[in-house]
């Protein structure tokens, strides 16, 4: 049996990682990011909505029984769809959530290559809800 040269491993680590760095997915990624954070209004709405999301998450911790319970709800969900309506925030999101699909798939083939019964987490925000990922032919690699 070899043993592992962990030289090897990391440098080979470092590269996949060069290689993520230079995917349209993170140059995407960080033209939006940089978009976001220069466009004011953006700014505007993402406070606003966290202030919103606060006040949910106190009425949250005493559950139904908060007096505002059901109104903090509905104002963090009714906010957070107007602000996916932002042009410049709705870029960012998808182009975040590409990224995170490639970063998915290249931990996926890592973890298959070792053993198939390594679980591999998602940073999926409704785990329960299934959706279409795209399948991974041929343009993984570029």
């Amino acid at each position: 049996m070899e043993t592992l040269d962990m030289t090897e491993l990391l440098l080979g680590a470092y590269k996949l990682a060069d290689k993520i760095n230079e995917s349209e997915e993170v140059k995407r990624y960080l033209e939006c990011q940089r978009r976001l954070q220069e466009d004011e209004e953006a700014q505007r709405i993402i406070k606003e909505f966290q202030q919103i999301k606060d006040r949910y998450e106190e009425a949250k911790r005493f559950g139904i029984f908060h007096p505002n319970y059901h109104e903090a709800k509905e104002a963090a969900f009714r906010y957070q769809k107007e602000m996916r309506n932002h042009a410049t925030i709705r870029a960012f999101l998808k182009a975040e959530e590409e990224l995170d699909s490639l970063l998915h798939e290249v931990s996926l083939m890592i973890a298959q290559a070792v053993s198939d019964s390594i679980k591999v987490p998602a940073n999926d925000p409704e785990p329960g809800v299934k959706k279409a990922r795209p399948q991974c032919g041929g343009g993984c690699g570029s």
